[in-house]
């Protein structure tokens, strides 16, 4: 199901799927989080640049902060400012400048 709403032409469905992460995360399992922020990270609206920063955020928080890091660690570079912004909301203000400065 989660896959129909991710490819779907309706903005709310997408952002739907990446939403529904936040159960999977906090039961543990990272997976399901990486997968739809990673089939999302180049999506052209800002509504789903911050709805997967926030799911990455969460699954850091719920999963385990370095699966965060190391999706950072390959997708930093590429990845819109707003979804990096919201991901690396809740690290220290030092780690915030140099994951911004990728």
């Amino acid at each position: 199901m989660l896959d129909e709403l991710a490819q779907s032409d309706c903005l709310w469905k997408q952002r739907m799927s990446i939403v529904c992460t936040w159960t999977t995360s906090r039961d543990g399992d990272a997976s399901w989080c990486l997968r739809y922020a990673e089939m999302h990270l180049h999506h052209p609206h800002d509504l789903m640049h911050k709805a997967v920063g926030w799911m990455l955020r969460e699954m850091g928080k719920r999963c385990g902060m370095d699966l965060l890091r190391d999706f950072l660690r390959q997708h930093a570079h590429e990845m819109p400012r707003t979804t990096l912004r919201y991901a690396i909301e809740k690290m220290t203000d030092e780690e915030r400048h140099v994951w911004m400065e990728m």
